[in-house]
Order: C-alpha cells, then sequence, then structure tokens
C-alpha cells in the first residue's frame, strides 16, 4: 500500500489533466448510502486496495450512457439507457464515442448533445460500514464495496491533500474514518457536508478479524472487462444509432450491451465476455430520485439526472431533435 506522501504526490502530478443481493459477488456487498434518509449519517472505514501496485485505495471507472427511445420488439415507446465502457479507461485505447462527440463541443448548437454522450466518472472503493442508519440485512462478509461520484470523491480527495491528514485513511491503526451525511439540495440528494473523524484510530479486534476471514478485493476486479473488436464495434454501432434516434436492437447488440431487463437474443450462440458488465449481472435499485439504476451506474446526482434527461427529445421538440441530428451529419 503505498504512502500518503506517495498519493498526495501522484493526485497532485494528475491534478492537470483532471481539469482538462447464494452469490456473494451478487449478494448486498455494495452499500446503498444514497438510501439513506436525510439528515442521517453512515459511518465508513474505508480499506486499501489488494493490489499493491495500485497508489490509491480506489479505482475510477469511466461509463458512457447511451439512450434510446425504446426497443425493436419490445416496448418501443418506453426510452431505455444501456451503459458501456469508456475505451478511454484503457491507456493507448480509442473510444469511438469521445473521438465524434470532441469536435462537437466547438459547435455550440451541439455542446447539449455532446455533454449528454461524455463519460461519467465514479470510483469503487471497498470498507466497513461502522454505524449504519439503513435497517438492512448484514452481508456475512461486512467488506462493502461502494460507487463513490465525483461530489463525495471531491471531498475525499481534498483531505487527502490536506497537510494535517498525517497518515492514510486506511491505516489499520491510525486511520479516519469517513462520516458520510445525506442532506437535499432542492429535490436532489445532497452529500457536501460529509466530512472525516477528527480523530485517528485503530481498526479493533473484530474488525481486523474479518479482513483475515474474508480478504480484501482486488478493486480492478469489479472494473467492466475491456471490450473485444466487435464489442468496440458494436459500442460504436449503438452510438451512431442512440444519436439518430433509432430503437436499441437486442438482435444486433444484445451479445454485448443490454438496457436492464432485457434478455439476451433468442438465438444468441455468442460465448464471449467482452460484455461481461452488461445488465446481465446486475441489480436494479431506486436512487433518491426515484430513478431506476443498476448497481453497475454511478449514482444521479443533479447533473447526471439533466444530462440523461436531455439525451431524449421531449414531445414537441421534434424538428429541433432533427435539425441537431442533421448538423451532426453534416458534420461528420
Amino acid at each position: 500500500m503505498a504512502s500518503l506522501a506517495e498519493m498526495r504526490a501522484k493526485l497532485a502530478q494528475m491534478e492537470p489533466k483532471s481539469s482538462d443481493k447464494k452469490a456473494t459477488s451478487q449478494d448486498n456487498a455494495l452499500y446503498p448510502f444514497w438510501n439513506i434518509d436525510d439528515n442521517e449519517t453512515a459511518t465508513i472505514r474505508f480499506l486499501k486496495d489488494k493490489d499493491p501496485t495500485n497508489t490509491f485505495f480506489w479505482v475510477p471507472r469511466e461509463m458512457i450512457r447511451l439512450t434510446f427511445p425504446g426497443v425493436k420488439g419490445g416496448d418501443e415507446h418506453k426510452p431505455v439507457t444501456v451503459q458501456v465502457p469508456c475505451m478511454e479507461m484503457w491507456p493507448g485505447e480509442v473510444c469511438p464515442v469521445h473521438t465524434e462527440i470532441r469536435p462537437w463541443f466547438q459547435d455550440p448548437s451541439l455542446e447539449e448533445k455532446a455533454r449528454s454522450y461524455w463519460k461519467k466518472r465514479s470510483y469503487i472503493f471497498q470498507g466497513l460500514v461502522t454505524d449504519n442508519p439503513l435497517k438492512e440485512d448484514s452481508p456475512e462478509n461486512p467488506i462493502r464495496r461502494f460507487v463513490i461520484g465525483p461530489q463525495i470523491f471531491n471531498l475525499i480527495k481534498r483531505a487527502i491533500m490536506d497537510p494535517d491528514m498525517e497518515n492514510s485513511p486506511t491505516d489499520a491503526l491510525a486511520g479516519t474514518d469517513f462520516k458520510l451525511t445525506k442532506t437535499s439540495k432542492g429535490k436532489y440528494a445532497d452529500y457536501t457536508s460529509s466530512n472525516w473523524a477528527r480523530r485517528e484510530s485503530s481498526l479493533n479486534d473484530e474488525q481486523l478479524a474479518a479482513i483475515d476471514t474474508y480478504g480484501l478485493n482486488d478493486l480492478k476486479d469489479f472494473l467492466p472487462a475491456k471490450p473485444t473488436p466487435e464489442g468496440v464495434r458494436a459500442i460504436a454501432e449503438m452510438f451512431e444509432a442512440s444519436v439518430d434516434g433509432e430503437l436499441y436492437d437486442v438482435e444486433k447488440w444484445g451479445d454485448f450491451y443490454r438496457p436492464w431487463g432485457v434478455d439476451k437474443p433468442n438465438n444468441s450462440s455468442s460465448t464471449t465476455t467482452a460484455a461481461s458488465t452488461t445488465a446481465k449481472e446486475t441489480t436494479a435499485v431506486r436512487s433518491e430520485t426515484g430513478t431506476i439504476v443498476d448497481n453497475s451506474s454511478d449514482i444521479p446526482f443533479e447533473d447526471d439526472v439533466k444530462i440523461a434527461e436531455a439525451a431524449i427529445a421531449p414531445k414537441g421538440n421534434e424538428d429541433k431533435h432533427a435539425a441537431i441530428l442533421q448538423m451532426i451529419k453534416n458534420r461528420s
């Protein structure tokens, strides 16, 4: 595990870039902090990554949301979203979606559309929930996973860069608990009042025994699998269909990525695992906004909800939507 100084050094190095529920893996290992009531606090003790080469105690994940007005041969009038991994998560790889949309930001009329397809970054952590306000069945393995969005992550990062924090928050003897507090800002959840405990503390014997018994997770195991070339082509095709307002075609793309609740095509003979992060292994949860999201998605904070809503033109804006599509095609 890297020292706090090494974490700080690497974060500082990265700063310029950041500007520009029987399968235990599918039980309640993922902690749904978004279900906490307003003005309640969960206390979390983050744990280090099993991977000794990971400088941090989290791994970033970048996903793209492709929206469709419905499913071909299914409910053709119920909008669906498909999440696909951004190829830029893997060094040296080219993302077909971002290659296409980056020039759109130069055109004010296309900027909103470009933002709707821009990758959504979240961070995967693991740890212990030492004070849990949720009435839930505790998993046998108390080591939970957390999918943290940018709002909370920035609080974590800011504390690590604070010279007053002398030890890594994950230190077994002198670590620091994170107090995750949920409030409301308008009709959306807000977590900006979350903070770190004032005092350092040691893990107790029970917590240490849990780590010894169950072991730490290699956080990168919870990242999406890298798509094969066929998977990348499917992502490019789905993106183009999404932009054109076409229906999601399960026969064409069901072996790769699917909306939640949509099964593989009956004639599927594919044995590839390029889309091992498809909806087949996810479980639906309801966010604080009332939106159904799957367990692999980031929690929809205000910006995410607005982007998702903007991706499909509302009734009455058909002409505007068609005009935007024509502009995109003309630029191509």
